[in-house]
């Protein structure tokens, strides 16, 4: 049976890699005493999957990981034994058990959601209302980014959804999907730029908020987060 864990990610944490967490989660399940399956073969391992690395640096509040486990005392259960063995700035969040088929959440990411905050405590993206509409009614928006082989431009206003303002910090919805994923310090360097505005990094700080599945049609989206399915057990 497969299990879907959503848990956050923050304060100092936040510095860890994706490898890292993963190997993190590894031992707090063997600690935890959860009865994990492995995989067959020489070298046998736990079978899980996370919906999408997070960035170094960047908070959350909506991650998600699937795992296998053979046996349960329910979800309140594992929940509980997998918080005890966790340090601060690694919260779980909820514990659901998936349908049979449920394509796993790594598959399954379309977009997700960010809000960017000014640290400062008089620092807000509220004087940038006016922008918001002109720099989404642009047809292109156009950044460098680096691969093996070289540098490409690419136009990333396709993968950009929505775009507001909501408690003095930028929010987005952007494509998160593995073919099309658009990294939100783009969107806010971009922003920034066509605002001409000029706020260093280390004054900015990015939350993901959610990561989102999509159940309709590129024509007629329907967004929904990853823990709507599966249910409570």
């Amino acid at each position: 049976m497969k299990i879907r864990i959503k848990f956050a990610k923050y304060g100092a944490l936040r510095f860890i890699g994706h490898l890292d967490v993963m190997r993190f989660f590894q031992k707090a399940i063997r600690r935890a005493g959860i009865d994990v399956a492995y995989s067959t073969g020489f070298s046998p391992h736990q079978i899980m999957s996370f919906a999408a690395p997070l960035g170094v640096g960047i908070c959350s509040l909506g991650e998600y990981m699937d795992v296998e486990i053979c046996s349960h005392q329910g979800g309140e259960d594992l929940q509980k034994r997998l918080s005890g063995v966790c340090p601060y700035g690694i919260e779980i969040l909820d514990v659901k058990l998936l349908p049979e088929k449920a394509p796993n959440a790594m598959a399954s990411v379309a977009a997700a959601t960010y809000a960017v905050a000014v640290k400062n405590p008089a620092g807000s993206f509220d004087g940038y209302a006016g922008v918001l509409e002109p720099f989404m009614a642009q047809e292109q928006i156009l950044v460098t980014k680096e691969t093996k082989r070289g540098s490409v431009e690419v136009d990333i206003r396709p993968g950009i959804y929505r775009l507001w303002l909501e408690d003095g910090a930028l929010c987005f919805m952007v494509d998160a999907s593995s073919s099309g994923n658009v990294r939100p310090d783009f969107v806010t360097r971009q922003f920034l730029h066509f605002a001409g505005a000029n706020l260093p990094n280390n004054r900015l700080q990015t939350i993901r908020l959610e990561i989102w599945m999509q159940e309709g049609t590129p024509q007629q989206p329907n967004f929904q987060p990853l823990d709507a399915i599966g249910e409570r057990f």
